[in-house]
């Protein structure tokens, strides 16, 4: 036990500008031995900053650093791996095309005289694997693996490195509930061999499960540590944005506009007999578990998949969209899951990520009309609330949940009739998702029909007048927000029930 209390990482002061942005100032943070201390905060607070100044990516301004007890200065990461510090980043920096061990022991190959020994390197990638109980072929292509394994393999690599301190980035942002309690068991192990982990996280509920003690950053700076024992979300949430948020599920009164999308029988790749409706000004939600098909329904209706049968109506008329431009043209947007590899150009400017799909309708003889793209752009950084210092800056300078505005105000900007939002609030912080869940009221409020695809049973519960939710392929339930509870989504997402008939996805 007095190991545990130990100190092993004690930062001072620590500040960091870039350019006319103070992303640190003069914060601290300490962690000890067999520690889970969680450092929270909303996109910009300086969390990542932090975490790039401690690896030894970008070198700090002021302050000092102590690492087991005596001062250091990385300047560079592989310094910070030598020290003992393993910094897993939410976007895991595995190399797809590789195998798992060649992934395992990048720049830490065995051999002689420039010839790798491949038997001995099995061998110890079995046993780094056996430090997190994965079960896997160490020749087997990280691009055939799940995103849990690959998160896995990134801890193994960690441990095999003999790191002391583990920086966790968003560990479990990609991951199911099942998959999240694994990496919680594999946490607690490594707690109990006294290993420090540095805990990033913006699932308040999971910070309070998993951690010893909260800290908290805001717009750069440091604003107090808490003990999680005793903690609630509120709390957390109240240190993280310093003010209340109104977290309540108060759905709007559905005013019952006539039928917008008229879905039956509809059969794809990974779903089969689907039927629903979804009405002018209506949130209607699709739950289920991580697989169930709901994102491929969606993809079908919008035309970036096949349907290989059933019957869509749009506006009352037969449709099959032959590419998502042809939806577009017709009232149809949607967000995909992942804005960064599916949605946004992050070297391109604000300007441009916001403008694009709608510069057909600002061009003449091939000319862009600038000034109309600007005050285009301008309207809706100024009504999404869109934070950043100019709309030439690259988009990945902005934090998530600003990036995560940047793609709803490009669909927005084609005003939409049916817009499709899929995980809309991923990785983005609790003040922004509560903007985010104001914008999508105000649109049904306007009129537009919102499909919500959410993972999160509160968001769902907080936003949908009705839940379709799916289970293997199939529509399992639809349920009026007056009737749901997370414990009867759940059941219909397991298959525990299965009340469905093709009536009940009407209203």
């Amino acid at each position: 036990m007095a190991e545990a209390a130990k100190q092993i990482l004690k930062i001072e002061g620590v500040s960091k500008r870039y350019g006319g942005v103070q992303a640190l100032n003069r914060v601290q943070f300490d962690l000890n031995y067999g520690e889970v201390h969680a450092l929270v905060g909303e996109n910009g607070a300086g969390k990542s900053t932090l975490i790039k100044v401690l690896g030894g990516i970008v070198p700090r301004d002021a302050g000092r650093i102590f690492f087991d007890g005596r001062e250091v200065h990385f300047n560079n990461p592989a310094e910070a791996q030598a020290a003992g510090i393993a910094i897993i980043h939410q976007e895991l920096s595995m190399l797809p095309t590789l195998t798992v061990m060649e992934n395992l022991f990048m720049s830490r190959m065995s051999g002689r005289y420039g010839l790798v020994n491949w038997k001995a390197m099995e061998r110890r990638a079995r046993e780094a694997l056996a430090l997190v109980d994965l079960h896997v072929d160490p020749y087997a292509l990280v691009k055939d693996l799940s995103i849990s394994q690959r998160q896995m393999i990134e801890i193994a690599r960690a441990l095999s490195a003999n790191a002391r301190l583990i920086v966790m980035d968003e560990p479990n942002s990609s991951l199911s509930d099942t998959e999240t309690d694994r990496l919680f068991e594999l946490i607690r192990s490594l707690k109990a061999r006294g290993i420090a982990i540095m805990y990033v996280s913006h699932k308040i509920d999971e910070v309070l499960a998993i951690s010893d003690r909260i800290t908290a950053f805001r717009d750069g700076a440091y604003v107090g540590t808490i003990t999680s024992a005793g903690a609630t979300e509120d709390m957390v949430i109240n240190m993280m944005v310093g003010r209340e948020l109104d977290r309540r599920a108060t759905v709007d009164q559905n005013t019952g506009g006539e039928v917008l999308l008229h879905v039956r029988g509809l059969t794809g790749r990974a779903f089969r007999d689907v039927s629903f409706d979804v009405r002018k000004g209506e949130i209607l939600a699709f739950s289920g578990l991580v697989g169930a098909g709901r994102s491929e329904v969606l993809r079908t209706i919008f035309g970036a998949e096949r349907a290989t049968s059933g019957d869509i109506r749009f506006e009352g008329k037969p449709v099959r969209f032959a590419s998502p431009t042809e939806a577009i043209k017709h009232g149809l947007a949607m967000v995909q899951e992942d804005r960064k590899v599916l949605s946004l150009f992050m070297g391109m400017q604000v300007m441009h990520n916001v403008s694009m799909a709608q510069l057909p309708f600002m061009t003449r003889a091939g000319n862009i009309n600038d000034r109309r793209e600007q005050r285009l752009v301008q309207d809706f950084v100024h009504k999404l609330d869109i934070r950043l210092a100019s709309i030439g800056d690259a988009v990945s300078s902005l934090s998530g949940g600003n990036q995560q505005k940047t793609v709803l105000a490009r669909w927005l900007a084609t005003g939409p009739k049916l817009l499709i939002l899929d995980e809309p609030t991923h990785g983005v912080d609790v003040g922004a998702k509560a903007e985010i869940y104001e914008l999508i009221r105000n649109l049904a409020r306007e009129g537009v029909a919102i499909v919500l695809i959410s993972s999160e049973l509160p968001e769902v519960l907080a936003l949908a007048h009705r839940i379709v939710v799916m289970h293997e392929g199939r529509i399992t339930g639809v349920l009026n927000h007056a009737d749901a509870s997370e414990e009867k989504l759940m059941a219909y997402a397991t298959g525990v029930l299965d009340d469905f008939a093709p009536a009940g996805a009407t209203s």
